[in-house]
This record gives structure tokens, sequence and C-alpha cells, in this order.
């Protein structure tokens, strides 16, 4: 009972940990979106600079906590509880792909760009001055290159850890766990397994380490490339990213759920057909 109430305590300490660092998250795009509204220049400049490096160490900060939950399993962080399917799916090694960091900035220049051009149009054909200011689509070829350099070598190292993931998996099929498996009848407390168990948690924690640790020093890199407010941008795109889907696959599942449970009402009833608002689902 002592280790049941125990693993529920860890449990609610990962979710707490977890849960703090969204509602830091939502304060970062506060604090990023002020930041970018009162940037009128390079004077400026420092103050971003500044700013984006408190996050990066909040973020660093949050990964390491999260390590030392992870020490005794690191299962739940795999596939966390506290996340909706929806955000469980794009999980990798229990956060987002490094490489999606180089994506967003690829996504903000394209966008950004069209922006540009549409404001140029409208200066053009209505003669209307709109302050343009500075955009991630002003990134230099230079910047350009030296982020796409980076995205190669990110995806390299993401191979490597995946296939470090894939090979303690296939280990779950061999000795002992599958000899044990196929010998019991029944789970008891085979000392053998749960040895192999533990040290197979163990290298998944050592693996989410290194995904962390991958996760950090890629965007360590990216903000090194780009200017402040380029940085600034950047990082207030992947929060609100990160935010919006949890909160959308909170709402999704909030749906799913609602229709299911309309359709067992309407099941219970001995109704034939569906209710009212399972059809709308």
């Amino acid at each position: 009972m002592a280790t049941g109430s125990s693993s529920y305590g860890i449990e609610q300490r990962r979710k707490g940990c977890y849960y703090e660092w969204m509602s830091l998250q939502a304060k970062h795009i506060l604090d990023l979106k002020e930041a970018l509204l009162n940037h009128h220049g390079s004077s400026d400049d420092h103050k971003l600079g500044e700013l984006v490096g408190k996050i990066l160490n909040d973020f660093k900060k949050y990964a390491e906590k999260r390590s030392e939950l992870s020490n005794r399993s690191c299962s739940s962080y795999l596939t966390p509880s506290w996340n909706s399917a929806l955000e469980n799916g794009l999980l990798w090694m229990g956060g987002c792909r490094p490489s999606s960091f180089v994506r967003v900035i690829y996504a903000l220049c394209g966008s950004q760009a069209e922006t540009q051009l549409s404001q140029y149009l409208l200066d053009i054909d209505e003669n209307v001055k709109v302050n343009h200011g500075v955009f991630m689509s002003d990134l230099t070829a230079t910047q350009l290159a030296k982020i796409n350099e980076l995205h190669m070598k990110v995806i390299e190292k993401e191979d490597k850890v995946t296939k470090k993931s894939a090979s303690l998996q296939e280990n779950v099929a061999d000795m002992p766990i599958a000899i044990a498996a196929y010998a019991m009848d029944l789970v008891d407390g085979n000392v053998v397994v749960k040895d192999a168990l533990d040290k197979h948690e163990e290298g998944m924690a050592a693996l989410m380490g290194e995904a962390d640790t991958l996760r950090f020093e890629t965007l360590r890199k990216i903000v090194e490339v780009i200017t402040p407010v380029q940085a600034a941008e950047f990082l207030l795109a992947g929060k609100r990213l990160h935010v919006s889907l949890h909160e959308w696959g909170r709402v999704r599942e909030e749906g799913s759920f609602g229709c299911a449970r309309a359709e067992d009402a309407t099941a219970a009833r001995g109704g034939t057909g569906r209710s009212k608002r399972s059809a709308t689902c």
C-alpha cells in the first residue's frame, strides 16, 4: 500500500511539474508579446536578448527537474496522462522533435513573406502606409544557410536517438522478459524480470535526457544565429503552438467523449438511433 501511495505521489509531482511549466509558458507568451510591442529599434535589442536568455534558462531548468522526476520511471513521460491523445501522438522521446523548431522558422518565413508582399501591394494600390517592422522573413542568406546546416545536423542526431530507442524496445522481446512471459501463467515477483524492466526504464530515461539536451541545444543555436527580435518572434510562435495543441487536444477529446456519452445514453434507453447531440458530433 505504501508503494502505491508513493507511486501516486511521484505521479502527482510529475503532473504538477508539467502544469507549472504550462503556466510559465503562458507568462512567457505575455512577456514576449509585450516586449515585441514595445520594441522600437536596435536600442531595445538588449532587453529582448535578456528576455530570450531567461526563457531558454527556464526551459533548461524544466528539463532538469523533469529528468530528476524520471529517474525511477520515465514511462509516464512517454505517454503522459496529463496530455491529450493528440499531443501524445505527436510526442518524440517525451517532447517535440528538435527539428520542428527549425520548421517553425521556415513556416514563419513563408507566412511573413506573404504578408509583406500583400502589404507592399496594398501600399502601391491604395497608398496605405503600413509599419512593416522586423519580420522573420528578413533573415539573411547567411542566417538561412546556418539554420539549414543546423537542421541537417539535428535530424541526424534525432535519427541516432530514435535508433537507440528502437533497440531498447526490441530488447523487451528478448531474454529474460520474453521467456519469462512465455513460461509463467501468472505475473509474479520475478526478480530477473523486475531487474530487466528497471534496466529498460533507466535506458529510456537516459534517452529522454539526451533528447531534452538536443532540444535545448537546438534552441540555443537557433537563437545564436538570429537577431533578438527574430528570436522573440520565434519563441512566441513556438510557445503559442505548444499551448494551442494542448488546448485543441483537450477540446477534441471533450467533443469525442461527449459524443460517446450521448450514444451510450441512447443505447441504455433502448434507442435504435443516435441522439440529437451525438448526431451533430
